[in-house]
């Protein structure tokens, strides 16, 4: 993966000794690091086969078969995919052609059924890859797009593999949350493509800290917020991308938005709340000042189909109370709740938009039984589960009181995958992919909650195809389709460290690795003079384990020097790790020092969970993930333990003055670090 780390340092005259008598030991090799295409697609299609062979690039270009805007977004896709992956264009046309387009044109309908993979599923597609060419019939012009995007991943440097391919999702609507704060740009224009690659056909998009014009003339607009125009662009920018957008904003409780700068407090449905929650349902003005302008400018900027009103966690523990004044007490909570919840699906239903309400409160054990009658049908439901537990009872009994349903899964592996065949199993409508990172959280999405990101690969796959196995390699798909690459190689260097090496991989003794024995050790990290981990190769003999706080590493070096003889790099992969967890995230737990023939010295702080982690914590079970590290190797402990080792990609600001030496410390901590593997990476 081409490298996306790049740290503060610090540039001074300082000079490191090295330990080692002689510089280590460097092998060439022609790929110290090498982006390849993947070989399974995601999402899985439900009926696929890949003969051997592939369809060359030369002469071949793209050709579209009606009028459609879902046909010409395909072809952008693609072009845009033959400039990033092989840096070279994808014309019109073409001596091969690559042909898009639907059952509607009969020519096309005919191949598909020559071909035996004719389908008329709705967003469903025919596609092959043969030497004759590679043609992708839609069911109809929204299918045609999503087979472009299983198409887009049969490319390799050689050409388009062959393929015969017979697909169509399992839920209609899939859905994936979309945030908008002073970050939405950057984020949002990576993200609304990466959806549409993994096949999503709607966004939920987090409206309440949007500065609307209401919230500016009332002082209660919040800088962090993204602008009206961002929000426009965005909602056009994930049309163009095959996806419906539905504006969410939280109401009655997650109303915090309307707070904001002290202002409205005389709203809050408790007045002696430090922090209000929750607006005041009988009062007038909340209607007038602030929930129906604000729902106004959501539909005249988003110009929705539906619009979500949140509904979730209104009575939240330490929110304050509701009712929380005299008036609502004597009316009580679920009049209150229900008739703002029939307020504004009344408002929006007369602009012709369409409501999405959560699950939790109109749906609660203690309500289900009255409140669901007094709403009305048309009323859209979230059902969010966020557990192990799929069950599709809950799901089937709201459809059976006359709504639509969906369920709603968060990030943790399998939550996912089990609420899809759970709302298949309920014959909801889909699945939304919820991420709660904050409201101006954008950024986490790579560097300090990535694990939100990862999930909507998995999500993605199991909302279009159930039934499929999950994602083996999410991490590297998203860090893929976030972040792509070109498909290249780089040469190199791999460094030897066995000089340098404190603790063995394999602990027979209990001397060894982390000092817990044959069953909780590394001894099943391919090892070896020349070993390929992830997209990047490592000369593998031992570790070099520094000092930390736990008994067992105490007694260990608390910096270890490492002489390279003077070498140029463009970057160095570092395979790094820590013997335990423990440390508060992004604590620097060390540092790396890199000492150039010049005299300069620069210095790279390592910090916890940002640029390495402990060897097991995985992802999809731990939080707060950052995508600076590269995967680099997953596997299990004797014990069954799953554990895995990053790449920590290191771009050298001096590419052009020799690196003379490194020098790897540790500050001492619970999290110690630990390299297992060190490659220089281009260079001359």
């Amino acid at each position: 993966m081409t490298p996306a780390f790049r740290l503060p340092f610090l540039l001074g005259a300082l000079l490191l000794d090295a330990a080692q008598a002689a510089p280590l030991a460097l092998t060439a090799t022609p790929e110290a690091r090498a982006v390849r295409p993947f070989a399974a697609v995601v999402p899985t299609p439900r009926q696929a086969t890949y003969p051997a062979g592939s369809l060359p690039l030369a002469g071949l270009g793209v050709k579209t078969v009606g009028a459609a805007p879902e046909l010409a977004w395909a072809a952008r896709d693609l072009r845009d995919e033959w400039k990033v992956r092989l840096g070279i264009p994808l014309p019109d046309g073409g001596g091969k052609s690559i042909t898009i387009g639907t059952r509607g044109d009969a020519d096309l309908a005919a191949r598909a059924k020559a071909a035996g993979l004719y389908t008329e599923a709705p967003e469903g597609y025919a596609l092959w890859v043969d030497a004759g060419g590679a043609f992708v019939v839609g069911a109809d012009a929204k299918g045609a797009y999503y087979g472009a995007q299983t198409l887009r991943q049969l490319l390799t440097p050689e050409g388009l593999r062959f393929a015969r391919i017979q697909d169509a999702p399992a839920l209609k609507r899939r859905m994936a949350m979309l945030y908008l704060d002073a970050a939405s740009k950057p984020v949002n224009d990576r993200l609304i493509p990466l959806l549409a690659a993994l096949k999503y056909n709607s966004v939920l998009v987090m409206s309440n800290y949007v500065q609307w014009d209401v919230a500016k003339a009332g002082g209660w607009a919040h800088p962090g917020g993204a602008t009206k125009a961002e929000a426009k662009r965005v909602a056009e920018l994930a049309r163009s991308y095959g996806m419906d957008v539905i504006p969410l904003l939280e109401t009655p409780g997650h109303a915090t938005w309307m707070f904001n700068n002290g202002k409205n407090l005389d709203l809050a449905q408790d007045p002696d709340v430090p922090a209000p929650y929750a607006y005041d349902t009988l009062n007038p003005a909340s209607y007038e000042r602030v929930i129906l302008p604000t729902l106004k400018e959501i539909v005249e900027t988003f110009a929705p189909r539906t619009v979500h009103i949140g509904r979730d966690e209104a009575r939240a523990d330490g929110r304050g109370r509701f009712p929380g004044r005299p008036n609502g007490v004597a009316v009580g909570f679920e009049k209150l709740f229900t008739d703002d919840t029939l307020k504004l699906h009344a408002f929006l239903k007369e602009r012709g938009v369409g409501t999405m309400i959560w699950h939790d409160v109109a749906f609660a054990d203690s309500l289900i039984g009255s409140v669901p009658a007094k709403l009305p049908k048309d009323i859209q439901v979230g059902f969010w589960n966020y557990t192990g537990d799929a069950n599709p009872d809950l799901m089937r009994r709201i459809r059976a009181l006359g709504f639509p349903v969906l369920g709603a899964s968060w990030w943790k592996a399998g939550n996912a995958e089990g609420m899809a065949k759970a709302a298949a199993q309920a014959g909801a409508d889909g699945m939304i992919q919820t991420r709660w990172s904050g409201y101006f959280g954008n950024t986490s999405v790579w560097d300090g909650m990535a694990e939100q990101g990862v999930a909507l690969v998995r999500a993605g796959a199991a909302f279009w195809n159930p039934d499929a196995p999950p994602v083996a390699n999410d991490v590297q798909v998203y860090r893929s389709l976030y972040q792509p690459q070109a498909y290249a190689k780089a040469a190199g260097q791999l460094v030897d460290l066995s000089p340098a090496v404190t603790r063995t991989l394999k602990d027979d003794s209990g001397s060894g690795w982390i000092q817990k024995g044959a069953s909780t050790d590394l001894r099943n990290l391919p090892a070896g003079k020349d070993v390929a981990l992830g997209d990047y190769r490592f000369n593998v003999s031992g570790a070099v384990m520094l000092r930390g706080s736990r008994p067992a590493a105490r007694e260990l070096p608390e910096q270890v020097a490492l002489d390279l003889g003077g070498r140029k790099a463009d970057a160095l992969a570092l395979l790094l790790t820590t013997g335990w967890a423990g440390a508060n995230n992004r604590e620097v737990i060390g540092k790396l020092d890199v000492k150039y023939a010049d005299g300069s010295l620069l210095s790279v702080p390592l910090e916890y969970g940002r640029h390495l982690r402990s060897w097991t914590e995985v992802a999809g079970t731990t939080e707060n993930l950052s995508m600076i590290p590269a995967p680099g190797w997953t596997g299990k402990t004797g014990d069954g333990l799953d554990v895995n080792v990053l790449v920590l990609d290191w771009t050298n600001p001096k590419p052009g003055v020799a690196i003379q030496a490194l020098t790897l410390s540790s500050a001492g901590r619970g999290a110690n670090p630990t390299l297992l593997g060190l490659t220089l990476i281009g260079g001359r």
